[in-house]
Parts: C-alpha cells; structure tokens; sequence
C-alpha cells in the first residue's frame, strides 16, 4: 500500500472511527483523523497509528469540523486537502445517538434535527465535496482499483428502537445514502460501500451494557459476542486494499451473523 494514500476517516477520535483508523495504519495509508470538539482524544488516536504504522512516510494528522454543519464540512475538507494534499477513500462513520431517548409519541423535533443534521445530513454532503473533487481528479487514486467511499451505518437501518426514533431513521436514510453515490459514482471507477455494525462494544453502548450481555448470553448475536472497533476496522482496511474489486452498493453486515432469520 502507497503511504501517500489517504483516508479521510470521520469520528475517528474514538470508538469506530479510531478501529478503522488503527486498521488502517496497519494498512499502510495515512489517515485523515477527524474530530468534532475533543483534540486529546484525535491526539490519542494519532499516537496509537503511529505506533503500529508499517512505513515512516505515513502521516496521521487530527483535522476538525462538526459535520453536521455547511462550514463544519467545508472545513473538515478544506483542512484535509491543506494538510495532505489528497483524499483517497472517504469513510463517513462519525454519528451520534439522541441525547436523550424517548418513546417516539415524546420525541422532539430539536433532538431529530440534531441526529439527522450530524448522520444524515453531513455524510451525505461531505461526500458531494469529495466526490466532486474525484471527479476532478479521475484516475489519480493512490489505492487498488480507484477512490473508495464508504458509509457506515447500523442494525438500526432496518431494526426499530422505538426510543430512538430518530437515529433508525437517520441510519436508514445513510443506507439509501449509498446507493444513490453507488449508482452516481460507478462509472467512474469509484466504488461505494455500506457497512452494517451490530451491537458493537463503544462509549455509545457502554450505558446499556449489561441489557446486551444478557441478550447476546441468550442468543441474540449468533456468534455469541459483542462486535469491536477491531471488527469494523478489518472490513474497511479489506476494502481499501482492493479486495473487492468488482463491488459496489453492496451491504456487509458487522454484526455476528445478527441479521440471520432462522425458524
């Protein structure tokens, strides 16, 4: 892998987005860590790269921006391209989950807004300023097969929580999100693909881990454990590394085989 390619990677200061960061410092590409307001904890990413980082020339430099606003985007893409120069593979992880949950008969406009502002509305515009920029710059991909676009969504894309409306909507609103790059982008030799996590072991799910310990105990994830940063990582690092050349729109699920339906 050519340590001049660059992933720009969204939330990855912690949880998900710092898996896929590791995974691809592994890798061998330099990663875009963005952050939206915590600076430490993107440092804290960037240390663990370069630890693990296969080649001296790769580069691991925290970039801000809250996503879920025009000047928050245009500014994560602004910084990215000022510090290195390109954008290789854009993987739009960075999400929140309601700040308060409520049955959907009590939930509040302000909170939706603020959900779908950051996971559905920001992925899908950072991705238009990428991928104008792709298609500015066809065939200059540093990656196997071209530039890659990832989403990551959730189980909740297909899954109601009836107390967080709000996020279901905003991940099934990301899963049509990819299709609509994926058929946009395919001719121009950029593939576009969704990733599905379960019940992923996070800060965002360290509230409510003792009520998943007792469901996975009782089957609820066939392979009988939580998901980790690691897991999703792997996935990302396997598409960047050209693995699946003649993909795109595709669904991999992350999540232990829970999507499985079985009498």
């Amino acid at each position: 892998m050519n340590p001049q390619a660059v992933a720009l990677v969204t939330g990855a200061s912690r949880g998900l987005g710092r898996g896929v960061a590791i995974a691809l410092a592994k890798l061998g590409t330099s990663v875009a860590i963005h952050y939206a307001s915590n600076r430490s904890a993107a440092e804290e990413t960037v240390t663990l790269c370069q630890q693990i980082a296969p080649s001296p020339d790769q580069r691991f430099i925290p970039v801000a921006g809250n996503i879920g606003t025009d000047a928050g985007r245009h500014q994560l893409y602004q910084e990215t391209l000022t510090a290195f120069g390109r954008i290789d593979a854009l993987v739009n992880n960075a999400g929140i989950a309601p700040r308060v949950r409520a049955d959907i008969t009590e939930a509040t406009e302000e909170i939706f807004d603020e959900v779908l502002g950051v996971n559905l509305k920001g992925p899908y515009f950072l991705t238009q300023l990428v991928a104008k920029h792709w298609l500015e710059n066809p065939g200059k991909s540093l990656l196997p097969d071209g530039y890659k676009l990832l989403f990551i969504s959730s189980l909740s894309a297909t899954v109601p929580s009836l107390n967080r409306g709000d996020y279901c909507i905003s991940k099934a609103g990301l899963a049509m999100v990819t299709q609509l790059w994926a058929n946009r982008l395919a001719s121009n030799e950029i593939s576009v693909i969704e990733l599905r996590p379960g019940i992923m072991a996070t800060d965002m799910t360290s509230g409510v881990k003792e009520k998943y310990d007792n469901l996975i105990a009782n089957g609820l994830v066939p392979q009988g454990r939580w998901g980790t940063p690691d897991d999703l990582g792997r996935a990302v690092s396997s598409i960047l590394a050209g693995h699946f050349p003649f993909s795109t729109g595709d669904v991999i699920n992350i999540d232990g085989g829970f999507h499985l339906r079985s009498l």
